[in-house]
């Protein structure tokens, strides 16, 4: 059964789902991935989200291998732009479809040469020409789509669910920046929390734009949102780096607006001197439960003629900063029991970002 979405470029394109039960299974309750590193509760809270895990570019009339919640995923384009996503086994023998090929819009698999059409069935054995073909030769698919530059999947279908928001990729007005993924040995929850933190700037980020002697965390408030939270903060730490501090106005008071989209998606907005405005859009891919890959789709309405090249390195030395820390925090996995970690006010954010992935049902010890 095939889907409508949108492209990257903002027009219609398809997407592949079956909604037909896959060897005898629950299409709402699929068995957990072989080698699961989160506890099923946690998996299943997880799953219908969507999740970027390749870019756009990437996707070619070739198997591209994904990794998601611990998921081994197959996707390629079809000749009509179609992306089809679908889990990366072939059921004859097991072996994975994206060391195959496609051809004519049927990916074929390397062993057997097994040939599966767009929806997911099996459609020829070479070994058997004219025999029949088993109701089991049929591949899980997924649903996909292109947003931001990226591929978005979700492993579960359990009714409509929007994609983050990050509007600006569309309007001609900005700049839009899309640099390389980022891979970080650590929970998505953990990076997300430290993404939303306003009071380790002066420490983490000194060599980049925090400010050591402006330590100070000025009250903030949260207000829940549809899809999550939004957190508008204001202080006089500068977002310039320090080789551009001398652009900044004294006393010039910069706003800070973290918008979560649960579960790991979050996006910042910063309002530069004279109106500019700059979004990044931090979208933390669940590789398994303690290894997650990085997407930052960015757009800026100023500064469009500079190189991007100092765009660029600046943001990979944030992020520099921010895995250093964030891979070395124990524990591992981000507790979302509030007495399990000592809190301030300057933690409202991360504070309302845990009572937020506790709402969707993931255990008091998250994938502990």
């Amino acid at each position: 059964m095939a889907a409508t979405n949108t492209s990257a470029s903002g027009s219609p394109a398809s997407f592949v789902t079956t909604s037909d039960l896959t060897l005898g299974e629950n299409p709402q309750q699929p068995p957990l991935p072989r080698g699961c590193t989160f506890p099923e509760s946690d998996w299943r809270a997880l799953a219908p989200f969507w999740y970027p895990v390749a870019f756009s570019h990437q996707i070619i009339n070739q198997p591209y291998a994904a990794r998601l919640l611990d998921e081994r995923v197959v996707l390629y384009r079809l000749s009509d732009g179609t992306l089809a996503a679908a889990r990366d086994i072939c059921y004859h023998r097991g072996v994975p479809l994206s060391l195959g090929h496609v051809e004519a819009d049927e990916i074929v698999c390397k062993y057997h040469g097994l040939r599966y059409d767009r929806e997911g069935k099996c459609v020829c054995i070479p070994a058997h020409p004219n025999g029949a073909i088993s109701p089991r030769l049929r591949l899980d698919m997924y649903r996909a789509q292109e947003r931001y530059g990226l591929v978005w999947v979700r492993l579960v279908d359990d009714g409509p669910r929007p994609l983050p928001q990050l509007p600006e990729w569309e309007d001609p007005d900005y700049l839009q920046v899309l640099p390389e993924s980022v891979a970080i040995e650590a929970a998505a929850g953990r990076q997300i929390e430290g993404f939303l933190d306003v009071s380790h700037f002066p420490f983490v980020h000194k060599e980049s734009f925090g400010e050591p002697d402006n330590p100070v965390v000025p009250d903030y408030k949260v207000a829940k949102t549809a899809s999550g939270f939004i957190a508008d903060y204001f202080s006089t730490v500068s977002n310039y780096s320090h080789a551009y501090k001398h652009l900044n106005p004294p006393g010039f008071e910069w706003h800070r607006r973290f918008e979560v989209f649960f579960p790991f998606t979050a996006k910042l907005t910063v309002t530069f001197p004279g109106g500019g405005l700059l979004h990044i859009l931090n979208a933390a891919s669940p590789v398994s439960a303690r290894k997650t890959r990085l997407f930052v789709p960015i757009c800026r309405n100023f500064d469009k003629e500079a190189a991007l090249e100092e765009t660029l390195d600046f943001n990979y030395q944030v992020f520099a900063e921010d895995i250093a820390i964030v891979e070395r925090q124990f524990p591992e996995d981000l507790p979302l029991n509030l007495h399990d970690e000592a809190h301030f006010p300057a933690d409202r954010s991360s504070i309302a970002y845990r009572k937020g992935l506790a709402a969707l049902g993931l255990g008091r010890g998250y994938t502990a």
